[in-house]
């Protein structure tokens, strides 16, 4: 899955966050406010992310927290959340978490997404949220969570993305 758009957020991250912090209840600073709404008008070009559904609550340095309200069209014939919807949504949070950690310009691609599925997601709001492990010259690798309503960990992703500064993905 290509994602285009290397300076749709125009920020650099300064640092990646080395462990996980709880961004619910950390108050964004002004420049995490810009670029979370920045990244949400983008967010709405997407024809993808709109169908799907998918929601940006908060994107700071190396990280990127997404929300979905699981609709009726998510699940499969079991009455649970399909799981290509939440590789999807663990996609599309990690790329973004992935180009805050990246210089302005560079465009990236999924080259590798492992998931584990741990347990259902029968509906309600459910949270992905994505951190940088490492970023490096030509590759960027995350990890995901995805979290059910109740706040347990129903899936869990690591993810590689190809970087490629200079170079567009589009013609």
């Amino acid at each position: 899955m290509a994602h285009g758009g290397g300076n749709s957020t125009g920020w650099r991250a300064d640092r990646l966050l080395t462990g996980r912090q709880n961004a619910m209840t950390k108050k964004m600073s002004k420049e995490e406010k810009r670029v979370t709404e920045l990244v949400r008008r983008r967010m709405k070009e997407s024809r993808s992310t709109e169908l799907l559904g998918f929601d940006v609550e908060s994107v700071h340095a190396g990280r990127a927290i997404f929300r979905l309200d699981v609709r009726p069209n998510h699940k499969q014939i079991h009455g649970v959340v399909h799981g290509g919807i939440l590789a999807a949504l663990a996609d599309t949070t990690a790329a973004i978490a992935a180009y805050t950690a990246i210089p302005k310009g560079t465009e990236i691609a999924t080259v590798e997404l492992s998931i584990n599925y741990l347990e259902p997601v029968p509906g309600g709001r459910i949270k992905a949220d994505a951190r940088v492990l490492r970023a490096g010259r030509n590759f960027v690798v995350t990890e995901c969570e995805i979290f059910n309503e109740d706040g347990s960990l129903a899936a869990k992703a690591l993810l590689t993305f190809g970087a490629t500064a200079g170079h567009a993905l589009h013609k």
